[in-house]
Formats: C-alpha cells, sequence, structure tokens
C-alpha cells in the first residue's frame, strides 16, 4: 500500500510541474504523449530546469541524492539543468530552526546556553537529510552543528519501499534488470542512505579518516567533538574554505587548478588502494579547498556518512583492469572478467577481447574534457549483454564516486589527462603489492606456518591423490541431483500453469452460467440447478487459480 501511495504522489508532482515537456525539450523521444493528455494541463511558466529541481527537492531526499549527481554531469545536461540541480547541494529548503535546536536539547540533555556561547538560527547549509549551523562552544572553538531533518526517516523507508518494488518488478520481467542485480543494488543503497542518518558512524568515519591523511598534504578533515554529538547530532570543527564549485574564487585567489585537479585524483586513488576506505559522497557540497597557499591547494573533506570498502579479491581485480586499461592489454582485461565470473566461461575470449579494444581504444591518451565516462559506461553496459556480462553491485558505490571524480576534475582542469596522472600510481601499488618485494614479505610472514607444514607435505599429498575419485563422484552426483530438482521444477511449474488455465476457464464458464441464471429468473423466474452450477464453476475455478 506504501509503494502504491507514493507512486501516485510521484505522479502527481510529475504533473504538477509538467516533467512530461523535458523529454521534448532536451530533443529526447517525447514518449509520454502516448501515456497522458499532458497536453491539456496549464504549462507553468517558469523553466523547464527549474521545474525539474523543484520536484525533485518535493520529491525528497532519495531524489535531491540522485540530482546531486546529475548536477556533477555537465557534460550529460545541458548548462541550465546543472546549475539548476547544482543549488540541491546545500541549499535545500531548511526547516525551522526552533526544530533543530529542540533536538539538540533533547540529544545533548542539557540547555543549548549550557554548551554554546553562541547558536545561529540561520542555517549555514541544507541538504536532503540534514541542515547545519554556525556557532562557538563556550570554551571559544568555533564550530557547526549539524542536525538530522525530524521525520526524514520515514519518508526514506516509502521512497525505499517503492524503488524495491520497482526493482522487484523490473527483475521478475526483464532479464537485463536481473543481470544488473536491480534488487541487490536497491538493498545495498537503502543500507547506504539509513547509514546517513546516524550521525555517530559518520562522527567514527570522519575520525578514521583523519587518521588515514593526518600527515598528508593531501586532504584535512575536520575535528569532531564526540562529548557534544550523537545519533542526529553532531558538532565538528568550523573550517573555512572555499567551495570547490566556486572556480571563480578559486581563479582570482591564483589557485593552481592543475595541481588541485592532479591532487584530486591521487586523493581518490589513495584512498580506494591504499587506505580502502574512500569517501563516497563527494558532490560539490561536501568538498572545499584550503588556498592559504595557492601553490599548492589542498581539499577540505566534510559529511564522512557514505563511506566505501573494497573486499582485497575486489582490489586485486580492480588494480589488474586499470593497469590493463592503461597499457592498452585487452586480452588481459578479457581473461580477467571471465577469471572473476563476470562473463561465463563458454563467452568466444577472442571476440569479447575485440569488443573491449572498439570500447577503449578511442579513450586513451586524450585530455579529460573528450571522455565521458558515463558515455563509456553505458557502451559498455550496452555490450555487456552480448555476453551476459554482469554488473557487480558492492561496484556501484565506487563507481558512483568515480563519476562524481569526474565532475569535479571537468570543472577544475578540463584538459587534465586522467591516465597520465594514475597510471604511475597504479603501476607503484601493484609493484608494492604483487611484485616480487611483496612476495618476499609474504613468504617471510608466512614463513613459520610453513615451516611447520612442510613434515606434512607428503602425507597431504597422498591423502589428497586418494581423495580426488571420490570428489568426481559426488560432483557427478550432485550434477544428476540437480538436473532431477531442475526437472521437478519444470514439472511442476507446467502443472500450476495447466491448473491456473483450467481455474480461469472455470471462473468464466461459472460466471456465464450465473449470469445466465440471473436473465432467467429475471425473464420467466427460473429454477437454482443453473445457478448452483455457476457458483460451483466458480468456486472451483477460483480454488484451481489460487493454488496454481
Amino acid at each position: 500500500m506504501i509503494p502504491l501511495r507514493r507512486g501516485v504522489q510521484i505522479l502527481t508532482t510529475a504533473l504538477r510541474y509538467r516533467l512530461d515537456t523535458i523529454p521534448q525539450a532536451l530533443q529526447i523521444d517525447h514518449w509520454t504523449r502516448y501515456l497522458f493528455p499532458t497536453s491539456l494541463l496549464p504549462t507553468p511558466q517558469i523553466s523547464e530546469a527549474k521545474r525539474c529541481r523543484l520536484a525533485i527537492e518535493r520529491l525528497g531526499p532519495v531524489f535531491i541524492k540522485f540530482g546531486q549527481l546529475l548536477s556533477t554531469r555537465r557534460d550529460l545536461l545541458p548548462e541550465e539543468y546543472a546549475d539548476e540541480l547544482a543549488r540541491l547541494q546545500d541549499r535545500v529548503p531548511p526547516f525551522p530552526s526552533a526544530m533543530a535546536i529542540s533536538t539538540i536539547e533533547t540529544e545533548i540533555g542539557r540547555p543549548l546556553t549550557d554548551s554554546f556561547a553562541t547558536f545561529s538560527e540561520q542555517p549555514l547549509a541544507s541538504a536532503s537529510l540534514a541542515q547545519v549551523h554556525e556557532a562557538t562552544l563556550t570554551s571559544g572553538e568555533e564550530v557547526v552543528v549539524k542536525v538530522i531533518r525530524p521525520g526524514i526517516a520515514g519518508v526514506i523507508k516509502k521512497d525505499l519501499a517503492l524503488i524495491l518494488a520497482l526493482a522487484k518488478l523490473l527483475e521478475r520481467f526483464f532479464s537485463d534488470a536481473r543481470r544488473l542485480h536491480l534488487i541487490r543494488v536497491v538493498e545495498d543503497y537503502e543500507k547506504t542512505i539509513l547509514a546517513e542518518l546516524d550521525l555517530l558512524r559518520e562522527s567514527a568515519n570522519t575520525v578514521r579518516l583523519q587518521r588515514n591523511f593526518e600527515t598528508s598534504p593531501l586532504l584535512y578533515v575536520p575535528k569532531v567533538y564526540d562529548d557534544l554529538s550523537s545519533v542526529n547530532v553532531l558538532v565538528m570543527e568550523r573550517v573555512k574554505g572555499v567551495p570547490i564549485s566556486d572556480l571563480e574564487t578559486l581563479r582570482r585567489r591564483g589557485t593552481d587548478l592543475k595541481k588541485l585537479a592532479e591532487r584530486g585524483v591521487e586523493t581518490f586513488f589513495v584512498q580506494v588502494f591504499n587506505d580502502n576506505f574512500f569517501h563516497a559522497d563527494m558532490h560539490p557540497g561536501n568538498i572545499f579547498v584550503d588556498v592559504s597557499d595557492p601553490a599548492n591547494p589542498s581539499y577540505i573533506a566534510i559529511d564522512c556518512a557514505i563511506i566505501g570498502q573494497l573486499t582485497k579479491e575486489d582490489q586485486a581485480y580492480l588494480a589488474r583492469n586499470i593497469v590493463a586499461f592503461f597499457n592498452e592489454d585487452y586480452a588481459e582485461i578479457a581473461k580477467l572478467h571471465t577469471e572473476s565470473g563476470w562473463i561465463s566461461a563458454k563467452t568466444d575470449a577472442r571476440e569479447f577481447e575485440s569488443t573491449i579494444r572498439q570500447l577503449c581504444q578511442p579513450f586513451f591518451q586524450r585530455p579529460l574534457a573528450e571522455i565521458s565516462f558515463g558515455s563509456f559506461l553505458i557502451a559498455l553496459f550496452s555490450a555487456a549483454r552480448r555476453f551476459d556480462m554482469e554488473v557487480q553491485p558492492q561496484l556501484v558505490l565506487l563507481q558512483k564516486t568515480l563519476l562524481n571524480i569526474e565532475g569535479l576534475g571537468r570543472q577544475l582542469y578540463p584538459d587534465l589527462n586522467l591516465w597520465a596522472t594514475a597510471k604511475p600510481f597504479m603501476e607503484k601499488w601493484m609493484r608494492e603489492h604483487y611484485g616480487p618485494g611483496a612476495i618476499l614479505k609474504t613468504v617471510v610472514d608466512q614463513g613459520p606456518g610453513l615451516i611447520e607444514l612442510l613434515p606434512r607435505i607428503p602425507e597431504l599429498l597422498i591423502t589428497g591423490s586418494r581423495q580426488l575419485p571420490e570428489l568426481g563422484r559426488l560432483a557427478v552426483e550432485q550434477k544428476q541431483a540437480m538436473e532431477n530438482l531442475t526437472s521437478a521444477l519444470l514439472s511442476e511449474r507446467r502443472r500450476r500453469r495447466r491448473a491456473r488455465v483450467a481455474g480461469a476457464v472455470l471462473v468464466v464458464a461459472g460466471l456465464g452460467l450465473l449470469w445466465e441464471s440471473f436473465m432467467e429468473v429475471i425473464a420467466i423466474g427460473g429454477d437454482n440447478m443453473t445457478a448452483t452450477a455457476g457458483i460451483a464453476a466458480t468456486l472451483v475455478g477460483s480454488v484451481l487459480v489460487g493454488r496454481g
């Protein structure tokens, strides 16, 4: 019931803001005209871009998060739309300050004035899930206070219920949806966005990220005041930097934008591969620049609610793929995809290698301004259908972060060559983790265990050779059992389908008999035999349909 109600609200919002005119304005196939007679509705006098932003704001945080991601993709959107959606970063309509103060006092368990010498009732920024106020502690430190929007959890859960229902529907009827693992993607996103509502988690993430870059000139993370923070309130050091989207100010202060863009790429790769702990919500509203030394600018990161981590296997797989991309080793890429199980082992390796070559070749040795990862991903997913390649849900967060990084890079320094910037880092990482030195270190670390195992090697070899035939026999039996189970399931499915068809025929026949009986009673006054037969047929048919 909740998804249906929310679905009606979304449709109503789309009609209210006449979102059906946007495809036509963007010169996209205007298919909506076949569904609704929307041309009969009045068109608002404000622009399509602004109506799009207002509709997203009205629909709430799940949609706002999507709008924030789109706002960084100026290569995919007209400038007017990108500018409007950029307002979603930190200019979402605020909730009343009295509610924020009440939440703070409830969370810290004492009056506001006991902890804060000053507190600005005018929000410094207002985002989809929370808003931020400037304040000063009684000890004199300047801070910002982040407060979760009251009642926002219920709204999010309703939206997620709708999206999950849609994902289940799509996976049921479309093979592409199953290949993309839509249900699991939505479930992972649910965990991610609900985690944003726990500011204690964000506090812990902030502290860890701060420690990771404690001695690095790349990134600064503000201090957290744990004694004043809780699930719904987070108090942090007030940092003063230039918003990364404010290019005019960055240029006026003589900021080295090329170096800043290169450091952004390096910061991302350090987080993903060295620390395995990356800020996964790097939209412009969360990133500032320290320009106290314009020749050596550094980043300031806030809002560490969404953090991504990878398994060692995913790290290694990604690193080897990236290095193979840089080296244009398409055979290695095809091999890695097969070994990881992303594509079927039956796939023609040469054909897949040729497809990857056609997709990747145009992207190499070109400046970032001429490369669109969004377009590349679309082309890759389109080609993947031919090979039944599956999108791995655990990497969706990383893909989202990559899109954000690309958007930021385009704004800062469009001529940045991403490949030239990242390749040395990745080659160094591979040497450190999979080179001779790394292998020697592993052997030394595992030395005591290997020495203990050496006397048992002959026994293990003999035992293993004896067990191999038994394992083969068990594998054959398991395969036969799976085939029998599959056959039984198909038979049961056919039986249920026949039962449903028979039931439907009986229901129709029963309703026909009831109608005939009803007409006879009206016309000449008939007996109850036809009616009884009609009721019986309808009941039996209903049971068959239900059981089928």
